[in-house]
């Protein structure tokens, strides 16, 4: 073997080793094992003098164990040296500091701040030293003093931090506000920042505050980004009307206005429902100069105004459409729209045939692979709720294969189990929900793994199936929009089959129909039961969260509300309503964000 490969070979050895000692060092110190830290943090040193990670480690562990003259003689070995980070002055100082020694702690300290007279980009490493130890007196003062020295420096961002830190929300806000003043470039930073401080609530007092600061920025400088700001408040606190007045006045006064601000507005105001939300997507319709932003305003518009139909309003939404084909053509310019018409046409006009018709008409059009998995998944979407099992299988299936690892496809093996479900093939449709679970959308996987465990419990407990299959047929009508008839046959599914695995099952659909349908005592009855009968069920955090909403939303009981919230939280920490839950319960319980 030649010298030159036995020198490779050593040297891979040397580095592998190392990085070993390196790992187990780090694992040590992080169980708090810190002798045994120190011992291999030592080795790593003495091999390594100039990484800053170890000496600084090595401290710690000293400190930890009370080895206060072992860390003071290390950093004072270090800082005789020709040159050391300026960190060191700092670090020496805190060791101080723990000894209670405030007088050299202090000298130190002082020290290392007066290092910025000599180099101010220093302010960074000092200020964020001191920052680290909790010292954020200290570290104002150093980036304060950097930024004095060499106004070029821009340290803000810290300043504002510490503030924050410290409990001084004012001049954080204030901080804030001058740095995107200055440097638009920190905006969506800013925002970022602000948001950890403020709520929901519009009366909340950090909230009240940030108001208060950007309406005075306001009044002395008439900047936009103060307007920005103030909408972009508004809209946290779901405000969308006075957002819409802020919006207004910045596209007013722009030399470039731009629409994506207002449909980003129309968005959220269209997700909370509020009743701004078709007058900003008028404004939309009336400023767009381009075709595409015309036509996803009135979509939106027709999505709000289908979801609060009304018996005399199907003839008027006909009209729109018919105005809109007219205008803009039948081509792949309004796909979406014809496929939102077939879906209105089939279900809410109940006419099947033309809106399946019109949907295969679309197919025959060139089309984006997405936007002609989204007319398949609408026209077996209508054959499912016209029965046609078979035909809205095959369809399915095509998307499924098309887009075998996108959300769509997942979706759509979803509906191949659904349909399967509601057409009694309960095995497959089984077999298509174990590979579900580990979805990669949270929210299909927990569909999945909720209709998987109603199968198995039911095919397990009752061999007949007799109970599931008239479970399914319920379903069925709830999906065909046959409420009422949906919550009758619920009601023989509960009256026949009392104890059985698919009651909770049952007393939770026929609450959702009854919310739907505006008969809250009876959806109150039915989860309070859930919870009486089925407290670790699958159900139980469902019904918990459903009822709270109700408290909330419906019987103006926030004090029920939250203890509801609260079981969620504390009981089912894997729900996928936790997050929702926590978050109602601090803002009904009044918590200021931070």
């Amino acid at each position: 073997m030649r010298l030159p490969d036995i020198t490779v070979i050593l040297f891979f050895l040397w580095v592998n080793a190392f990085s070993q000692t390196d790992a187990l060092a780090n694992q040590y110190f992080d169980k708090g094992e810190f002798k045994k830290a120190q011992i291999s943090y030592q080795k790593l040193y003495e091999q390594n003098p100039r990484n800053f990670q170890y000496l600084e480690r090595l401290v710690k562990c000293h400190q930890q164990l009370l080895e206060y003259h072992l860390a003071d003689s290390l950093l004072a070995q270090k800082m005789n040296t020709r040159v050391f980070p300026p960190q060191l002055t700092v670090i020496r100082g805190y060791n101080f500091q723990l000894q209670d020694d405030i007088a050299n702690a202090h000298r130190l300290y002082n020290e290392a701040i007066r290092l910025l007279e000599v180099n101010p980009n220093f302010g960074g490493l000092i200020g964020n030293t001191f920052q680290r130890h909790n010292l954020l007196d200290w570290s104002l003062k150093a980036y304060e003093r950097a930024m004095q020295i060499d106004p070029s420096l821009n340290y803000n961002i810290q300043v504002a931090r510490i503030y924050g830190e410290m409990g001084d929300i004012q001049r954080m806000y204030d901080s804030y506000l001058d740095l995107v003043k200055v440097n638009l470039a920190y905006t969506s930073t800013v925002r970022r920042n602000l948001g950890q401080f403020i709520s929901e609530d519009s009366q909340d007092q950090n909230n009240i505050l940030l108001r208060k600061t950007i309406l005075k920025k306001l009044q002395q400088d008439s900047d936009p980004i103060y307007n920005e700001l103030l909408s972009w408040l508004f809209m946290q606190q779901k405000q969308y009307g006075r957002a819409f007045i802020q919006e207004k006045a910045l596209y007013n006064r722009s030399n470039a206005p731009s629409l994506q601000r207002f449909q980003e507005l129309a968005r959220l105001a269209k997700q909370d429902n509020d009743a701004v939300t078709l007058e900003v997507l008028d404004f939309i319709i009336k400023e767009a100069f381009d075709q595409e932003t015309k036509l996803w305003a009135h979509a939106n518009k027709l999505e709000v105004e289908i979801a609060d139909l009304s018996e005399g309003d199907v003839s008027t939404i006909e009209t729109q459409f018919q105005q809109l084909f007219k205008e803009h053509g039948l081509g792949e310019e309004t796909a979406h729209l014809q496929i939102m018409h077939a879906k209105f046409i089939a279900f809410q006009k109940n006419d099947v045939a033309k809106g399946t018709e019109q949907l295969r008409r679309l197919l025959q059009l060139r089309m984006p692979r997405y936007l002609k998995a989204n007319a398949k998944m609408m026209l077996a979407d209508i054959l499912v709720y016209d029965e046609q099992f078979n035909q809205a299988l095959i369809y399915y299936s095509q998307i499924q294969k098309d887009l075998k690892n996108d959300v769509v496809g997942q979706m759509a093996r979803f509906k191949v189990a659904q349909t399967s479900y509601f057409k009694g093939d309960f095995k497959w449709a089984e077999t298509q929900l174990k590979v579900l679970k580990s979805s990669t959308s949270q929210l299909i996987a927990n569909d999945a793994l909720q209709l998987k465990l109603l199968i198995s419990d039911n095919a397990f407990q009752d061999s007949t199936l007799t109970a599931l299959k008239t479970y399914a047929k319920a379903d069925l009508l709830a999906y065909q929009n046959k409420d009422t008839q949906a919550i009758d046959l619920l009601e023989k599914v509960l009256q026949d089959h009392k104890g059985e695995a698919i009651e909770d099952e049952a007393l939770s659909k026929q609450a959702t129909l009854y919310t739907k349908l505006g008969e809250y005592e009876k959806a109150r009855f039915n989860y309070k039961k859930i919870i009486e009968f089925y407290a670790t069920g699958f159900l139980a955090d469902d019904a918990h969260f459903s009822l709270a909403k109700l408290y909330e939303e419906i019987f103006d009981d926030t004090e029920r509300a939250s203890e509801h919230y609260e079981r969620v939280i504390f009981d089912f920490p894997d729900s996928i309503f936790f997050v929702q839950a926590r978050s109602s319960y601090r803002r009904l319980r009044g918590d200021a964000v931070n």
